[in-house]
């Protein structure tokens, strides 16, 4: 009998595990997982989770049913360690083994930890699991002081939900605005507004050197400044977990290399999800963080296996929620596109266009969900719109697909 091996209960794992069975393939499957959860949601763990609003078990991405049904056998709490491409068997760390036909790494990210001193006093919190949060709900306590240290999504959407829980909350960043990595400056600056509206105060430019307290963290210190804090969220991105890859010989490149099939250099092995360096829907090659490249790259995976191959070309999207904010955000920007506002942003309705070349390359929409949709559509289509259309409120945004 053929099998299949998954090494990670993610949502590319089982996005993999559902794909190849509903395309018929009939062997056996494991999916392997660290942690003791199956696989879940992890967009609400900063979000809803965090705030109260949605309780564990709408978390899980599927019923315990499924798993039985479907004869996915499931191995967690443990992870893989060597890889055996000549034997085609996976080492795991609590001293089993596993062989395999097909073998699909959706491994993922681990949080980026912040060497510095004091770094591992009590009250300084990463966030990337279920138990991540379930530890930093119980410091949520109206008047309590938060250090946020890291403007992107994680610490802003973290700082949104502190903020309405009636805490004190600065941010500490080391770019000089709030999310610089995948935002244009205009969103940077109107999610900077909103936020300090709501009371949160920001560093910029701020570099961490240390977290001071006797056994519980009391302050971060950066530069001359020391921050008061009564505990501390660490969000500075994440890392891929490309390791047991690299050690089996194959390439990794800031993720585990794979072709736009998903496929890595083995032609047994394949990679889906936030832990794979790939083909860029715009051309070049990245490394994407989102529930949708997780999805789509594991069904291509999974296709590719059963030797349906189909090229892996969907436009990414992502999004986040601030307060009562909804941030869409399709296709992928780049430093030197032409911006172009549709609607105003004091409105707190409004979108940014990203044109490369002419060509529409990325939307950026703000409580503007039909923005976001026909941006997806131009990105798809290349589309060449014009600045000034792009921006005419008196034109329909559905027109311009």
């Amino acid at each position: 009998m053929q099998r299949v091996v998954i090494i990670g209960a993610g949502q590319a794992g089982v996005q993999a595990a559902a794909t190849l069975r509903s395309e018929g393939y009939e062997g056996a499957l494991t999916l392997v997982g660290e942690e003791i959860y199956p696989p879940y949601q992890r967009p609400p763990l900063s979000k809803a989770y965090l705030s109260g609003d949605f309780v564990r078990e709408r978390l899980f991405l599927k019923p315990d049913s499924f798993y039985a049904e479907t004869g996915c056998e499931m191995r967690l709490g443990v992870g893989a360690w060597r890889i055996d491409r000549s034997a085609k068997t996976v080492h795991l760390t609590d001293g089993g083994s596993l062989t395999y036909d097909r073998l699909l790494l959706a491994t993922g990210t681990r949080v980026r930890k912040l060497p510095v001193p004091g770094a591992e006093l009590q009250g300084v919190y990463y966030l990337r699991g279920i138990d991540d949060v379930d530890l930093l709900r119980p410091e949520l306590k109206d008047g309590s002081r938060l250090a946020v240290v890291g403007a992107g999504y994680i610490g802003l959407e973290v700082a949104a939900v502190a903020a309405k829980h009636g805490l004190e909350v600065t941010v500490l960043e080391a770019a000089d605005r709030v999310m610089a990595r995948s935002a244009s400056p205009q969103l940077s600056a109107f999610y900077e507004r909103e936020h300090r509206a709501h009371g949160v105060e920001f560093r910029f430019g701020a570099s961490v050197e240390g977290f001071l307290g006797h056994e519980r963290v009391e302050a971060v210190r950066i530069g001359g400044e020391l921050v008061a804090a009564d505990f501390v969220l660490v969000g500075i991105g994440v890392v891929p977990n490309c390791e047991v890859a690299q050690e089996a010989g194959l390439p990794c490149d800031n993720g585990i290399v794979v072709d736009e099939y998903a496929a890595t250099s083995d032609p047994d092995i394949f990679a889906a999800g936030d832990c794979t360096n790939h083909p860029a829907f715009a051309g070049g090659r990245v490394r994407l963080e989102s529930v949708q490249n997780a999805i789509d790259q594991a069904k291509h995976a999974a296709l590719a296996m059963l030797g349906k191959a189909a090229i892996y070309s969907e436009v990414p999207w992502f999004w986040s929620d601030q307060y009562d904010l909804k941030l869409q955000i399709a296709g992928l920007a780049r430093s030197g596109d032409l911006t172009v506002t549709r609607g105003i942003p004091e409105s707190r309705k409004f979108s940014v266009f990203h044109l490369r070349d002419g060509v529409v390359a990325a939307v950026e929409a703000v409580n503007a969900a039909p923005d976001y949709i026909v941006g997806r559509k131009l990105i798809a289509a290349r589309a060449i719109i014009a600045p000034e259309r792009l921006a005419d409120l008196s034109v329909p945004v559905k027109s311009l697909a």
